[in-house]
């Protein structure tokens, strides 16, 4: 049964918060997210942490200027998600835009795996470049980055997950998680740790001389592509990472986004100029990744990085199939999943690791995910590759970090695991189909020591009760617009409600008229049919809804149960 929790609110930073002209209800839920003063609300660029605090960061941007000044040729090996395609058009866009010689390449992830692997360094090394770039891959690349010195090639490895044992000889490697690095912020997505060595990049090549007085290109142009790559991967939005989003969210609501952003908001009828931290995580992030999990990302990318507005408009056409096409295909591996966990998992395990001969690599995660949500247990969904080679992906709950649990396995079952990595959230790894079994029972053996039973229960927080007087459209704006997400959640409130009207809207929705304390409200459920009693205990958001031209307040309805039963469950 769920449990619901209020957050804590610190009363000296509320007060501080409030004294600074900072909205009750808005200081009373930035303080308990940690924030005790005005100014970490400034999304201000000047305060973002600077590309000298990032370990090897310098040494990256020299090594590019010289291939640079040198004419050497660069090739950018992208991950096949959303975060490496805007690292990898982040990329592109700086570096062609600083005069260099510059292409990409993004395997499919089906024929030769994840990272740089020996497999796709021979495929690259067949366009001769001198450099390759890794974007949000390559930390744990070792055999790839010693084929590629073999052939030749020097390596530069930017990254954001989390390190094996043994590092790459890569000639530099830029990552926050990396041995040694101090920077700050260790939550930075792949497009980030990008963006930053492009910072870097900029200000050598002023130092040369590169720009003649001009200052070069304003790497501001593609805040909108870190912000949407930084979103899209379900990183912590801490303070760095909420001004990065931030910014992008600015230049795309003010209409100036790359042509493949806008044509992915447009073509799943979302309005730019209203453009929200949903809207990149649940719009316009699906849509690039659909592209990576049935065929390969170079079209996600094409999209991200051509300037034509007709092409991209045609391929996120294309894209909006594709995520079509990986809906249908998610939700009968979901059902077959949820079947096959309440016939062989049941209620007693603490994890879950399911395999189908018939489900597809490139959905496995989603639908691990949506386990991981369901059951609120770390869970892993296999898919079967090539050679008797299952590929695995799983998502963990909070109490267990993901990546560390694998490298628990990998000790405690040496040679089980053939390739692992990933963060706390979410990983991947690759075993024999004949392994599963041993898999199995050691993951759960694993979650078992590192997880206690309070962690197994699922809990809903909440920022408490919220006067219905303060329920008004500048309030709904703010919370509308805000740079919400991991770390950062967007605000919830718990109250009691009188149903005065439902009805469903759409195919699956149910629109819902309220009586509280301040008035009548407007509501919606989603994906939710149900009819309601006429008392509700609601906790719920607090949104703004538009319709032919205008806005009101409007609330979404998360979690209720009936008034007045504190026993009953929340639904």
């Amino acid at each position: 049964m769920p449990e619901l929790l209020t957050r804590g609110v610190p009363d000296a930073a509320r007060a501080a918060l409030e004294q600074a002209g900072v909205a009750p209800v808005l200081a009373r839920v930035f303080a308990a997210r940690g924030l005790a003063s005005a100014e970490e609300l400034s999304d201000d660029f000047a305060r973002l942490l600077a590309p000298a605090q990032l370990s090897c960061c310098e040494a990256a941007a020299a090594a590019l200027a010289d291939a640079i000044e040198r004419n050497e040729r660069l090739l950018i090996v992208a991950d096949y998600d959303c975060d490496g395609a805007t690292a990898c058009a982040v990329g592109i866009r700086a570096l062609r835009a600083f005069g260099a010689q510059v292409e990409f390449l993004v395997p499919n992830r089906f024929e030769y795996g994840y990272g740089l692997t020996p497999q796709i360094v021979d495929l690259a090394h067949q366009r001769r470049p001198d450099w390759l770039i890794t974007v949000d891959n390559g930390i744990a690349s070792v055999d790839g980055v010693d084929r590629a010195h073999a052939l030749g090639m020097r390596v530069l490895v930017t990254d954001h997950h989390l390190p094996g044992h043994q590092l790459p000889a890569a000639e530099v490697i830029v990552n926050p998680n990396q041995p040694g690095c101090g920077f700050p912020s260790k939550h930075l997505a792949g497009v980030g740790v990008m963006f930053y060595v492009m910072l870097a990049l900029r200000a050598e090549l002023r130092r040369r001389g590169r720009f003649s007085g001009s200052g070069g290109p304003n790497l501001a142009h593609w805040l909108d592509l870190v912000a949407l790559g930084t979103v899209a991967d379900v990183v912590r939005l801490d303070a760095n990472n909420r001004i990065l989003v931030s910014q992008g969210l600015r230049r795309i609501r003010a209409g100036r986004t790359v042509p493949g952003i806008a044509a992915l908001l447009r073509v799943a009828g979302r309005a730019a100029d209203r453009c929200t931290t949903y809207d990149l995580g649940f719009v316009a992030g699906p849509r690039l990744n659909a592209a990576g999990r049935l065929q390969d990302m170079s079209l996600g990318i094409e999209c991200l990085v051509t300037d034509d507005v007709a092409r991209a408009g045609a391929i996120a056409a294309e894209l909006d199939r594709l995520n079509r096409q990986r809906r249908e295909i998610e939700a009968t591996m979901r059902d077959q999943a949820l079947a096959a966990v309440d016939v062989d998992v049941g209620g007693e395990g603490w994890s879950i690791a399911l395999f189908d001969p018939a489900w597809h690599q490139g959905v496995i995660g989603i639908v691990a995910a949506r386990l991981k949500d369901r059951l609120h247990r770390p869970a892993f969904c296999f898919a079967r590759g090539e050679g008797g080679i299952l590929k695995g992906s799983g998502r963990s709950i909070a109490g267990l970090h993901l990546r560390d649990a694998l490298d628990l396995i990998d000790k405690r079952a040496p040679g089980l695991l053939l390739a692992f990595g990933g963060h706390a959230a979410a990983a991947g790894l690759s075993l024999r189909e004949a392994d599963l079994p041993l898999f199995t029972e050691t993951l759960e053996s694993v979650a078992r020591s590192l997880l206690t039973p309070a962690d197994l229960s699922r809990v809903i927080e909440t920022d408490g009760s919220l006067d219905g007087h303060a329920l008004d459209l500048d309030l709904a704006r703010q919370m509308h617009e805000g740079v919400w997400g991991p770390g950062f959640p967007r605000p919830e409130f718990v109250d009691r409600f009188e149903v005065t009207a439902q009805k469903i809207v759409g195919e699956a929705h149910s629109k819902l008229e309220l009586r509280g304390s301040g008035g009548r409200f407007a509501a919606i459920r989603f994906n939710a049919t149900d009819a309601l009693p006429s008392r509700i205990e609601a906790v719920y958001r607090v949104d703004m809804n538009s319709w032919q031209g205008l806005q009101s307040v409007q609330l979404t309805v998360e979690h209720w149960r009936k008034a007045g039963s504190p026993a009953e469950p929340w639904n």
